[in-house]
């Protein structure tokens, strides 16, 4: 079983990260976006660019996820739709999806717009910090090394 990475890559903000982590452990990256990023030049990395159609990157990310996938995502429902495949999904901020926590990420998600739709002010995501990215790089190395195992 061959372990990849996906990036959901067009707002990622620990791209660097996941590529040193993939130049130290030898396993491949795959980041989906709608238009063209800075890369490493590295055989390990490879960018796919999709068109700009809605969800056309998380489609082509969940498409290819499974048991052996490691998707580093923001997104909910992508999110979902990965755990739902068998692959082990990250956030940015180092936080694990789970089949656990999923639902109630999703319910969050789904009163969060129905407030904004109905004209409430409500703030987003916290800024993202330092020790979020320390938290992301523990918990890539730890899916990594379990995947790895088997």
């Amino acid at each position: 079983m061959a372990l990849n990475i996906f990036v959901d890559g067009d707002a990622c903000p620990v791209k660097d990260e996941v590529y040193r982590v993939a130049s130290r452990t030898g396993v491949p990256v795959t980041v989906v976006a709608n238009n063209g990023l800075r890369m490493p030049r590295d055989p390990l990395i490879r960018l796919v660019i999709v068109d700009d159609k809605a969800d056309a990157a998380d489609d082509y990310i969940a498409e290819r996820a499974g048991v052996a996938t490691i998707v580093i995502t923001a997104d909910i429902p992508l999110a979902d739709r990965c755990l739902k495949a068998g692959g082990t999904v990250i956030a940015p901020n180092g936080k694990p999806f789970t089949e656990a926590s999923i639902g109630s990420a999703m319910a969050m998600r789904s009163l969060m717009q129905d407030l904004r739709a109905g004209g409430d002010q409500v703030g987003g995501p916290r800024p993202f910090e330092k020790r979020d990215r320390s938290q992301f790089l523990q918990a890539l190395d730890a899916a990594i090394v379990r995947l790895q195992r088997g």
